[in-house]
C-alpha cells in the first residue's frame, strides 16, 4: 500500500489518471500503466467522468490491481444508491483494494447519454460518511459486516474558490477531515499565486493537498480553459510559451513536467497527473 504509506508519512504522492476503455479491450490501459510502474504511486481510474459512459472504476481498478498495480477506485453519488454503492465498496475491499475516492459526478445532460437519470440517492458527506461506516465493520442499516474494508479515502476540494465561495469550500473541506477524508485533489493548477488565498488558509503538512497536473495539449486548449473554466487559471507566460515553442506538444509535455516539480517544493501532497486520453505520455511527463 505505498499512497498509505507516502501519505502518512508526508511523502510526495504521485498520482495518474488512468481512464478505462470504453468497450472491454484493456490492453492500451495496461500497456500505459505498465510504462510508468514504480514511478506512479497510484492509478486513478475514474467512474465515468464527463459522464461518458465506459468501463467501471471498479472493472478497471480489479483488471490493474489483477496486473500488479496500485489503484484508485472512484465512486461518485450520480449513478447508484446507497445499496449498489456499498456493495461495490465490499467488492472492492475483498478484491484487496485500499484507496478510494469520492466524487459528485457530472450530470449526464453533458455526457453521451442524455437521457440518463441522475440517481444521487447520497451527497458528497455522506457517501464519505458511509464508506468509514464500511471500515468500522457496519452497513448504513447498522448490522455488522463479515469482515470490513480498510480504505484509505480522499475527494476533492475546489483550491481555486475565492471570496465567499472559498469560505464554503473550505467548511466542507472540514466536513471531509472530520468524517474521514485522507487526501484532497484539486482542479488544475498551473501556477500557486492562483490558489494562494487558500494556501493560506489550510496547513499544506497537516492536510494532503493533491493538486491536479493537467496536460495541455495546444494554445487552442489552454485559452478555452483561461476563459471558461471556473477557478483554473493559466498564466499568460504559459500560453505564450506554448505559441513560440517549435514543437508544442513537447512544450506542453515541459510545462507539466515542471508543474509536479513546482508543487512538490511547495510543500504538497503530491501531484494527480490528468492527460485526458494522452496516457502514452506520462513516462516523458515524469522524467
Amino acid at each position: 500500500m505505498r499512497l498509505k504509506s507516502k501519505l502518512e508519512k508526508g511523502e510526495f504522492a504521485v498520482l495518474a489518471e488512468l481512464e478505462p476503455p470504453k468497450g472491454i479491450d484493456v490492453s492500451l490501459m495496461l500497456a500505459n500503466a505498465k510504462k510508468v510502474k514504480g514511478k506512479v504511486d497510484a492509478f486513478v481510474v475514474p467512474e465515468m467522468s464527463n459522464a461518458v459512459m465506459r468501463m467501471s472504476s471498479l472493472g478497471g481498478a480489479l483488471i490493474l490491481k489483477g496486473n500488479g498495480l496500485e489503484t484508485v477506485f472512484q465512486v461518485n453519488c450520480r449513478d447508484r444508491n446507497r445499496i449498489a454503492l456499498q456493495a461495490d465498496l465490499l467488492a472492492a475491499g475483498a478484491a484487496g483494494i485500499a484507496n478510494v475516492m469520492a466524487v459528485n459526478g457530472e450530470d449526464p445532460r453533458f455526457g453521451d447519454h442524455h437521457e440518463a437519470k441522475a440517481v444521487n440517492d447520497l451527497d458528497l458527506i455522506e457517501l464519505i460518511r458511509t464508506i468509514n461506516i464500511l471500515n468500522n465493520g457496519k452497513d448504513m442499516a447498522g448490522i455488522e459486516l463479515a469482515g470490513a474494508p480498510r480504505f484509505i479515502v480522499g475527494s476533492t476540494v475546489n483550491a481555486g474558490a475565492s471570496g465567499q465561495a472559498l469560505m464554503l469550500e473550505l467548511d466542507v473541506m472540514k466536513k471531509k477531515l472530520e468524517t474521514g477524508t485522507s487526501f484532497f485533489i484539486t482542479p488544475p493548477v498551473f501556477d500557486v499565486a492562483g490558489i494562494q488565498p487558500f494556501m493560506e488558509r489550510v496547513d499544506l503538512s497537516k492536510t494532503r493537498v493533491i493538486p491536479t497536473v493537467l496536460l495541455l495539449k495546444s494554445v487552442g486548449m489552454a485559452k478555452y480553459i483561461e476563459r471558461h473554466m471556473d477557478n483554473v487559471g493559466i498564466p499568460a507566460v504559459i500560453i505564450d510559451r506554448i505559441q513560440k515553442a517549435p514543437d508544442r506538444v513537447r512544450e506542453c509535455i515541459k510545462i507539466a513536467s515542471e508543474t509536479v516539480s513546482m508543487l512538490k517544493k511547495e510543500g504538497f501532497g503530491g501531484a494527480y497527473i490528468s492527460t485526458l486520453g494522452w496516457e502514452n505520455r506520462l513516462p516523458e511527463i515524469l522524467e
